[in-house]
């Protein structure tokens, strides 16, 4: 379900906003959002993106722990962990968090707290079909994808696909343009981002419960 939603600074607005979030959220585990954030807030995201030295960023590992490995075989993407102590990402985490207790307050699902990263795509980098939510583990519930592209053309490729348990062709694929936000349920779709031809940016954050689990 697509939508054209944006943030306000009138909190009755807000709530109706977070209201459909977690409606969509309800009756189809997913939700696929245009324009959430002002043009100024994703200018301000981009602009602390562009400032971040190349040493920040790290070739993306897949599993947990003392399971990580680097395989260029799945994924080829390049990631920086964020934090509330970098300033341009301030406006954004004050949002997630209303998120979080909007998504608790609606949904009861017991969202205990986050972690967000910036994923780099250089062209020729992609990222195999895959679960965030790690198997034997369910401490990831939400996932959250907002594109920080202004630029995006068709011919630059790098669509998230998502998928229908083991359907083999996606029931959605979302485009990467700036303002574009998908949120869904971390344990219900298998997803990839196909073969990326331009620069291509995103930030992601899984909103987890407290299950005892250590984070990463």
């Amino acid at each position: 379900m697509t939508a054209n939603l944006e943030l306000t600074s009138d909190p009755a607005l807000d709530d109706m906003l977070f209201a459909d979030i977690c409606d969509q959220l309800a009756t189809h585990g997913y939700a696929v959002l245009h324009n959430v954030f002002p043009p100024s807030m994703l200018q301000q995201l981009l602009d602390g993106i562009t400032e971040l030295a190349e040493e920040d960023f790290k070739a993306a590992a897949i599993g947990r722990a003392q399971d990580q490995q680097v395989v260029e075989t799945i994924r080829r993407d390049k990631i920086c962990w964020l934090n509330e102590s970098m300033d341009f990402t301030l406006d954004y985490f004050t949002w997630s968090e209303q998120l979080r207790l909007a998504v608790n307050r609606y949904l009861y699902l017991g969202l205990f707290d986050q972690e967000a990263m910036l994923a780099y795509y250089a062209p020729g980098a992609f990222y195999k079909r895959h679960l965030d939510a790690f198997r034997g583990q369910t401490n990831r519930k939400l996932t959250s994808i907002l594109y920080l592209n202004p630029d995006w053309q068709p011919s630059h490729g790098g669509e998230l696909l998502m998928y229908q348990g083991d359907e083999t062709a996606p029931f959605q694929t979302v485009e990467p343009r700036s303002g574009t936000m998908v949120i869904f349920l971390s344990e219900l779709f298998p997803h990839e981002v196909s073969l990326s031809h331009h620069h291509r940016y995103s930030l992601t954050s899984w909103y987890r419960i407290n299950d005892g689990m250590p984070g990463h």
